[in-house]
């Protein structure tokens, strides 16, 4: 039998009618179990933004983009694109160059991103059929150039698909000496047909403008340069470090992660953050298991020293009451767990709580369990009731040693 434990469950659940230290106790579970709740649901609001961060990124971006180390752009031969090509598991390789350009239809313009991008880019089925509100998804018909335009982006410069004889006209800055007055030789200018209007995720959508490869090179002057090559694979495992090798140290090769490395990387430090304010409110929630153990070992004196005059040691003393602090906070814990894992499944499933805004990409806010979460903080709140019950554990023992005097 496990003497401390024993004795830390009889104190706790004391078939004696209830006193002041039984609601003390009962207050610490209930304090400890709405703190591990709240902080379970935190965790799993950054989860869940995590994932659709994701989910959003890789709707649009590559599996595995190749871009410069130095500059942002690189010669592209054909030498180059079949020894990518060559590597096993690499499925399509896509040209693309892409840049900030003037965009003007009839008398509304503006600044675009720019990205014209190699006739097997349709292949690597970023843009889905779905995806295409209006026109279609193609970037050449009958040999003739069509751009896919953001829907913010047609929307700020009004285009009609409908009307084939207005053209979206696309400007960008030439590299000129000075001294040259003349305004058309300051600036490439081109014009094309929309071929379709795309809706992906707000930051694409307010922006792009995808352009066939050819075009894109021709205005931008970029001849056999290009500013990425974008890489989709039948399977990605082991295939980015592979072609790393392939390319050297002239080349970066990154996946999803890695081509917004700066927002998970916030992303990540907000929730460590959030991660030791939960701690520090572990510590708020143990406060009161402190207090109701100073209590209980000034109120069980007397049992103290029965216990010590049958040949009790302050050693297991000092177990009693760490146990006992360990079973509030378990069992707070537990109930904690419980409570936040069942209103995070609840918003899974009902999104009771919305985003708050008309245009947002989710109807609830994102949620997501994580094991590790509930490790953690199971992990945090032993370690805190230990450290906290150790003073009431000494002045326990303390009795002991005074009575053995």
């Amino acid at each position: 039998m496990n003497l401390p434990l024993f004795i830390a469950k009889r104190y706790l659940v004391s078939k004696r009618k209830k006193n002041f230290i039984n609601v003390i106790s009962i207050i610490s579970v209930v304090a400890v179990a709405i703190i591990t709740a709240a902080i379970i649901i935190v965790l799993s609001i950054f989860n869940g933004l995590g994932d659709l961060i994701h989910s959003l990124n890789n709707s649009f971006d590559p599996e595995i983009k190749i871009v410069a180390t130095k500059g942002k752009s690189f010669t592209v031969s054909q030498s180059l694109l079949k020894k990518i090509e060559a590597v096993p598991g690499v499925q399509v390789v896509t040209e693309v160059i892409e840049d900030i350009a003037y965009a003007k239809y009839n008398n509304a313009s503006r600044l675009i991103s720019l990205k014209g991008v190699g006739d097997n880019f349709v292949d690597q089925k970023r843009i889905p059929k779905e995806s295409i509100v209006d026109g279609e998804l193609q970037l050449k018909r009958n040999g003739v150039p069509r751009a896919l335009i953001g829907y913010g982006v047609r929307n700020s410069l009004s285009i009609s698909l409908e009307e084939d004889f207005h053209l979206l006209q696309l400007y960008y800055p030439k590299n000129v000496k000075a001294g040259v007055l003349d305004p058309s030789k300051m600036y490439s200018q081109k014009g094309i047909l929309p071929g379709g209007v795309f809706a992906i995720i707000q930051n694409f959508d307010e922006n792009y403008v995808i352009v066939p490869l050819d075009f894109a090179k021709d205005l931008l002057n970029y001849e056999n340069k290009r500013t990425s090559l974008e890489v989709k694979t039948n399977t990605a495992d082991g295939i980015e470090q592979q072609i790393q090798n392939l390319l050297g140290d002239k080349f970066n090769v990154l996946n999803a992660e890695e081509q917004h490395q700066d927002v998970y990387r916030v992303l990540k430090l907000e929730k460590l953050f959030a991660s030791i304010a939960a701690v520090l409110l572990l510590v708020i929630g143990s406060i009161n298991i402190y207090f109701n153990l100073m209590m209980l070992a000034l109120d069980k004196k007397r049992d103290i020293s029965i216990m010590a005059s049958m040949g009790a040691d302050s050693s297991l003393l000092k177990k009693v009451f760490i146990t006992e602090g360990l079973l509030i906070a378990a069992i707070g814990t537990m109930l904690g767990l419980v409570l936040g894992a069942g209103i995070v499944l609840l918003q899974q499933s009902f999104s009771l709580i919305s985003m708050g805004m008309n245009s947002s990409v989710v109807d609830g806010y994102p949620v997501k369990l994580a094991l590790m979460d509930f490790v953690y903080v199971f992990l945090a709140m032993s370690v805190v009731t230990i450290i906290i019950s150790s003073r009431p554990a000494a002045l326990a023992a303390r009795f002991v040693s005074v009575q053995n005097l």
